[in-house]
């Protein structure tokens, strides 16, 4: 039994994938009555200046990959914790959905530890938002009747036997965290047999204005996508469904590279004024 003591309380909530409109009304009426937001990298500008009060302070957290700048998840959980004991309200704001792919666990453990209410707020994780704004559904019926989410960071995160699973699988599958491996992932999937109809698509900052989307095949791999270059974040679909994106796609594809989100160092050095405190 953990003991419950006087400090404040935690909203871990979900900001979306990228398109401000995205948030939902129960994440944006925490940010409107936060003491202090504590925010990831992957978080649109917009959300912060429109719903957070100039009052009141905000701290970037953001990891890029270990890059300058980035802020450790043991950083992050003592932080909650310092916060918490004024008995504030803190906003602890994440890209996407809160829990797909996050360290959520570690700031949840750390939070039960330490006797501190919280509350978890879904948001729109980017499998969603890209599918969506890509027009490509992940179980369109006739084409894919389930979809997985993974992650291949490298090519030992997944074992050789699940790796010849998901080759041979009718199932849609999105790698998170995965564009910059991308020539690895679709060698082991070509590797353990996966069939050349299938169709890859990489969603770069989807929602966003800045949103591109590439299509591959698995037969020409090389001359379509082998070593190119992907903005983060990106998203990786692989599947039939794929096909689906140049019937259905609805959303600007930019052509041009920019960027949406800035780089962790430059967000932490350059902070809004009356609004940042590191």
């Amino acid at each position: 039994m953990h003991k419950i003591v006087s400090f404040g309380k935690v909203i871990l909530a979900g900001a979306g994938c990228g398109d401000p409109e995205l948030i939902t009304v129960k994440a944006a009426r925490y940010l409107q009555e936060a003491d202090l937001v504590i925010t990831d990298r992957l978080v649109s500008k917009a959300i912060l200046d429109t719903y957070v009060s100039a009052n009141t302070p905000i701290i970037y957290v953001g990891k890029q990959c270990k890059q300058k700048g980035s802020t450790p998840q043991e950083n992050i959980n003592q932080l909650l914790v310092d916060y918490a004991a004024d008995k504030k309200l803190i906003v602890r704001l994440k890209g996407g959905d809160t829990a797909f792919f996050s360290n959520i666990l570690d700031e949840l453990q750390t939070l039960m530890d330490a006797g501190i209410r919280y509350e978890i707020i879904p948001g729109i994780t980017a499998a969603s938002g890209a599918s969506a704004y890509a027009g490509i559904p992940l179980t369109a019926r006739g084409y894919a009747t389930s979809v997985r989410f993974l992650t291949s960071y490298n090519d030992k995160v997944l074992d050789e036997n699940y790796w010849r699973e998901i080759a041979k699988t009718p199932d849609t599958l999105v790698f998170y965290m995965s564009s910059n491996t991308l020539d690895q992932l679709v060698d082991k999937l070509k590797e353990h047999g996966i069939s050349n109809d299938k169709k890859i698509a990489v969603v770069s900052q989807a929602t966003t204005p800045f949103q591109q989307v590439q299509l591959g095949s698995f037969d020409a791999y090389e001359t379509e996508l082998k070593g190119k270059l992907f903005i983060s974040p990106s998203l990786v679909i692989v599947g039939k469904v794929v096909t689906l994106h140049e019937s259905f796609h609805w959303y600007n594809n930019k052509k041009k590279d920019e960027y949406y989100f800035k780089p962790v160092e430059e967000l932490v050095q350059n902070v809004l004024p009356k609004k940042a405190i590191c």
